[in-house]
């Protein structure tokens, strides 16, 4: 089983390759006047156990951006490493399994299945994934622990609070130990205090277990509290000011 919680042994030291590389990624749309850019030439490089947030106006392509680096669309031109693997070159079932495994998503909405407990909530990939019961139970309850819901995991999620479920969503984002976890305004849909202790919590993960964030934001907040801050902008990202 791998283990949810890093030793200083397994952490990265300085000189790491970057967990995620992204080289002159393009994607358009087409549009009833022809094909509409929305990425133009993206470049990136995120180091592990740092938040990146991006930020820009509605309509700029940032959850384009995230969908393309996520695997759940294809660029038009350019490649995407996570891991040091080239996304392009995996075959359409080997990048399903890559997504499966080395990438964690959260959403705005939770998105949670509400027949069943966090807990089962939280197993799920883990089950569709081939892990035993007994296992994919043992990994929730860590996962769950570590989002600080050890008290909650036999809770539907209409007995939890909107930030409770939220991190309920980051916990199942979690529990297959993923090289990199995308968040698409994560706290887009919380209270102030909500997110607050959501932002706090991807602070702490970042830090203690070395996660890999790359989170789409609105909030100033959360912004502020990432490692670094690009802007999207014309298609490309830009250093925020």
């Amino acid at each position: 089983m791998r283990p949810l919680t890093q030793t200083s042994a397994d952490r990265p030291v300085a000189g790491d390759a970057p967990v995620l590389v992204a080289r002159d990624v393009h994607k358009s749309y087409l549009s009833p006047t022809g094909p509409l850019p929305v990425l133009a030439g993206v470049d990136l490089e995120v180091q592990r156990g740092t938040i990146l947030a991006i930020t820009g106006t509605s309509g700029a392509g940032k959850s384009t951006l995230l969908n393309v680096l996520g695997t759940l669309d294809r660029p038009d031109r350019g490649t995407i490493e996570v891991g040091g693997r080239r996304l392009d070159a995996l075959s359409p079932s080997d990048l399903a399994s890559f997504r499966a495994h080395s990438l964690g998503f959260i959403f705005q909405f939770h998105h949670l299945l509400p027949e069943f407990s966090a807990e089962e909530n939280v197993m799920m990939p883990l089950l569709l994934g081939g892990v035993s019961p007994a296992e994919a139970r043992d990994r929730a309850r860590a996962a769950l622990r570590d989002t600080r819901l050890e008290q909650r995991w036999a809770h539907r999620p209409s007995e939890l609070s909107g930030g409770e479920a939220q991190r309920v969503a980051v916990a199942r984002a979690l529990v297959g130990a993923p090289e990199l976890v995308l968040a698409d305004e994560p706290s887009g849909n919380l209270d102030p205090t909500s997110a607050a202790a959501l932002h706090d919590l991807m602070s702490s993960l970042a830090r203690d277990r070395h996660q890999t964030f790359v989170v789409v934001t609105h909030n100033d907040k959360l912004a502020a509290q990432a490692d670094r801050v690009l802007r999207l902008e014309r298609g490309r990202l830009v250093p925020a000011s």
